[in-house]
């Protein structure tokens, strides 16, 4: 089985499945709201350490923010 990491940690470009996001009932709500759900494929655009991740999925670039992209669970796939 492929490692688990934090969507920060993940290079530009490439590609990861979503595995889970830790958080609390409204967090996990907000996301799963926005079509952030679990087994998804995440294309990631641009993530530096301290800054916004900015992610593509469903043809949808969303832009998030450093403290919430470390709460995203992902893995290679």
């Amino acid at each position: 089985m492929k490692p688990v990491f934090p969507l920060t940690t993940t290079p530009p470009g490439k590609e990861v499945v979503l595995i889970s996001i830790f958080g609390g009932r409204g967090l996990r709500a907000k996301l799963t709201d926005m079509g952030l759900n679990e087994g998804i494929k995440i294309k990631v655009l641009q993530c530096g350490k301290g800054g916004p991740c900015v992610i593509l999925f469903h043809n949808t670039r969303l832009v998030l923010g450093c403290g919430i992209s470390q709460r995203i669970m992902v893995r290679e796939e």
